[in-house]
């Protein structure tokens, strides 16, 4: 497929606190392997941000979605993909995440969100300076 024809894709991450800790999971995929990455993914056809967001942390982490609010809208071009990216704080039901995709992730952990872990997937540390900041949109 030529350059002309490329187009960006719309993905969706959750920024999940739990007792001032944030949930991030280390990536195994090829796009941002070995980074450390929020619950989310690819928007479907006919899904809003919000349904993507329930479907992924379902998916990913075995949890219900309570709540969510958008924190931010970033352009990402990185890892040779372009992404239109929302990025949400939610709330989720009580419990532990579970690593239901261990091709996609090699684990879930909570840190500190001044201590995120290093490096950072590029839409999860956008998400974070926006949180932190409060800047919206990110390009």
């Amino acid at each position: 497929m030529g350059e002309k024809n490329k187009r960006p894709q719309v993905g969706v991450g959750a920024l999940i606190f739990r007792n001032g800790k944030v949930l991030f999971g280390k990536r195994l995929s090829k796009l941002g392997e070995k980074t450390w990455g929020l619950v989310g993914g690819h928007l479907e056809f006919g899904e809003t941000p919000e349904e993507c967001l329930k479907r992924e942390i379902l998916e990913e982490i075995g949890l219900e979605m309570i709540s969510a609010e958008l924190i931010c809208v970033s352009n990402v071009l990185d890892y040779d993909k372009h992404y239109i990216d929302f990025e949400f704080k939610v709330e989720v039901e009580p419990g532990e995440p579970k690593l239901l995709e261990p091709e996609k992730f090699e684990q879930w952990k909570w840190f500190d969100i001044e201590n995120p872990p290093k490096p950072l997937f590029k839409a999860a540390e956008l998400a974070l300076k926006s949180y932190k900041n409060g800047k919206f949109y990110n390009s």
